[in-house]
């Protein structure tokens, strides 16, 4: 059995897609559906069976979890960088996250752990996955913190040999609908464009960087998911990974593949940055990949340009746009 927390989340769905792809479907998803969309997440998906969040981190924690697992894809966490509840952030993302890594480990399983690019916090001190780095970061916000404090306890644990964990950079792609503000500025700007015919973008600060030239390193999500079919293959690979393109992109260039993808001219409007941003906001983000090369992981990315063209085409303009 392969456990995916998270599982109808964004990545969560998008690596179940991976695995039925593979012809695995003897799948536990686990996550916490409430009222939200994100069950529409799974209507395409083969799996077993689906536990609620709180439910299974009870039976982890009594030991009546199942057993016989062959992996554990730890995906479930609150994302949102704003989020201001910081013990909640603690207790969901933390502590739930130390449970479940014990757990994977008793059973014997492969654990893929997501930490995050937020950790990397104003990116003063790189993007290197190495530890020397990751002993050294300060992240921003309480999202990027809960996910550096895991990073750091199984350091101290001595787990970084024993489980990959991985930091995801700017991911955008399909059945990231359900995440309101949190959706990439690629799947924001198709909506925009199609409501307003203009897309807006935030000034800079910065005199380094123009209006618009504020760069990320975009991912797509199935590039994502294939790193971390590979990551199941090897189990040898193990510590703290980087998943980004490996290439930073300017807002400006995101823009004008969205209108590229849609065959419209560029027209592009700048707006303030809000309040609450300011000092908060990441002007540069660029994963260092080395790890790929050094331990032989041959998975090819989409260029931005790929990558934008295959989520609007195939996905948000047609009926159904879930993998």
């Amino acid at each position: 059995m392969y456990i995916v927390t998270g599982g109808a989340g964004f990545i969560g769905s998008a690596m179940i897609w991976r695995l039925n792809e593979a012809g695995i479907d003897d799948i536990l998803v686990v996550d916490n559906l409430g009222s939200s969309d994100k069950w529409r997440n799974l209507v395409n998906r083969r799996y077993r069976d689906y536990i609620q969040r709180d439910v299974f981190r009870k039976l982890v924690e009594e030991g009546r979890a199942p057993t016989n697992v062959e992996a554990v894809i730890h995906l479930g966490a609150c994302s949102s960088t704003t989020e201001r509840d910081i013990e909640f952030l603690m207790e969901n993302n933390f502590h739930y996250s130390q449970a479940v890594c014990r757990y994977a480990l008793e059973q014997g399983a492969r654990l893929i752990n997501a930490s995050s690019a937020a950790t990397y916090g104003d990116g003063s001190r790189g993007f290197s996955d190495s530890l020397l780095t990751t002993l050294s970061l300060r992240p921003l916000n309480g999202y990027g913190y809960s996910k550096q404090l895991f990073d750091l306890w199984a350091y101290r644990e001595n787990l970084l040999n024993r489980i990959a964990t991985v930091k995801f950079f700017n991911v955008y792609g399909p059945n990231e609908y359900h995440k309101g503000d949190m959706k990439s500025v690629a799947c924001k700007a198709f909506t925009e464009l199609r409501e307003t015919g203009a897309l807006r973008l935030f000034k800079s600060d910065r005199p380094e960087y123009p209006n618009g030239g504020q760069m990320r390193d975009f991912v797509y999500v199935k590039d994502c998911v294939n790193v971390l079919f590979w990551l199941l293959e090897h189990p040898e690979a193990c510590g703290v990974f980087n998943i980004g393109s490996g290439k930073a992109r300017t807002w400006n260039d995101l823009a004008n593949a969205v209108y590229a993808a849609l065959g419209r001219t560029p027209d592009i409007n700048y707006i303030d940055m809000p309040a609450g941003l300011k000092g908060r906001y990441q002007y540069f983000t660029e994963a260092e990949m080395s790890w790929l090369e050094r331990l032989g992981c041959d998975v090819a990315f989409h260029s931005l340009e790929e990558g934008i063209s295959d989520y609007i085409c195939n996905y948000l303009q047609k009926p159904d746009p879930h993998l």
